[in-house]
């Protein structure tokens, strides 16, 4: 496990909203419910991705794959939006299937879009949204080009299991997006992602992610990684831009945040789930990292649906 999986974990498309629209030029959809993060996949033809950061309009051809990050509205249309009045940008939610632009135009010439909206619990899924910019778009030249044809048929389908299936192949898409727009020339992937490449210090990430109850140490660390304390701190500060033992507390309480929101756990079981010996030294790093006590960071959190609670904190592997 790498922070690359932990991250995504909380980015699900459980139970997600799917919508297949279909454009003819001129035609323009605005995407508004306020999802944080949106795939959009090209079917057939092309468009632009407009947003309101600012930013020019981003052509979006078929074979690519466009992830939105919420959670303002944005567009798609056939033309950039600029040469769009007032009155000719629909509203959609991700979800529905609509038509815009004009009802007698040339089929040849129409674009059909998938849009799928994904829901993001906790707070570790926000730490890699932080790190995206409003609009990343990936040419589809990755295993999960296939794809396309098969959700487009599975959008029509009424088998069993139709709906597992869709949520399953949507996650799969967006983590294949993720990675090669993370790997691709002049992208900005956070520090820990480069620093994963890195012999010592991605073997250190990841035996941090894998057991972050475990007690580790400098020491520990740097024996796992076969160099010295001194070798690891400053190789896995230049490339990660913090110490190791400052990151993964940070990490701790990342998880620790949201297993006090998620779970019906003690907060003596979450100390103990993230490597605190007990219940005092855990609420002291807590309340340094997150401004509150734990107790108080489950009061004011909202409440997350019963089916998405668990009883019993899941133990580490090792």
């Amino acid at each position: 496990m790498d922070p690359f999986d932990d991250l995504l974990r909380g980015v699900r498309a459980d139970g997600a909203a799917f919508g297949r629209s279909v454009l003819s030029p001129p035609g323009a959809l605005r995407f508004v419910g306020g999802a944080p993060l949106t795939l959009c996949v090209p079917l057939r033809g092309e468009g632009w991705i407009s947003h309101p950061t600012g930013e020019k309009p981003r052509q979006v051809r078929l074979g690519e794959a466009v992830v939105v990050r919420g959670p303002e509205p944005f567009v798609f249309s056939t033309e950039p939006l600029s040469e769009f009045g007032p009155g000719q940008v629909r509203d959609v939610h991700c979800g529905q299937s609509r038509t815009a632009g004009a009802p007698d135009g040339d089929p040849a010439e129409r674009s059909v879009l998938l849009a799928g909206a994904y829901h993001v619990q906790g707070r570790a899924p926000h730490r890699l949204l932080g790190v995206l910019p409003p609009v990343l778009v990936v040419a589809d030249d990755h295993d999960c080009a296939s794809l396309r044809d098969y959700l487009d048929s599975q959008l029509g389908a009424c088998r069993p299991g139709r709906q597992i299936v869709l949520d399953r192949m949507l996650d799969w898409l967006l983590v294949c997006t993720l990675r090669d727009w993370f790997d691709q020339p002049g992208a900005e992937p956070p520090d820990w992602y480069r620093a994963l490449g890195d012999d010592t210090v991605g073997l250190v990430l990841r035996a941090m992610h894998e057991a972050p109850d475990r007690p580790w140490t400098l020491a520990s660390l740097a024996a796992r990684a076969g160099v010295s304390r001194t070798t690891l701190a400053k190789r896995f500060t230049e490339l990660v831009g913090e110490p190791p033992l400052t990151y993964l507390t940070d990490w701790r309480m990342t998880l620790a945040a949201d297993l006090l929101t998620g779970s019906t756990a003690t907060v003596s079981a979450v100390a103990h789930q993230v490597g605190y010996a007990d219940a005092f030294g855990f609420s002291a790093a807590f309340k340094r990292i997150h401004g509150v006590s734990p107790t108080e960071h489950r009061r004011l959190a909202p409440s997350v649906p019963a089916a998405h609670r668990t009883a019993t904190p899941a133990t580490s592997g090792t």
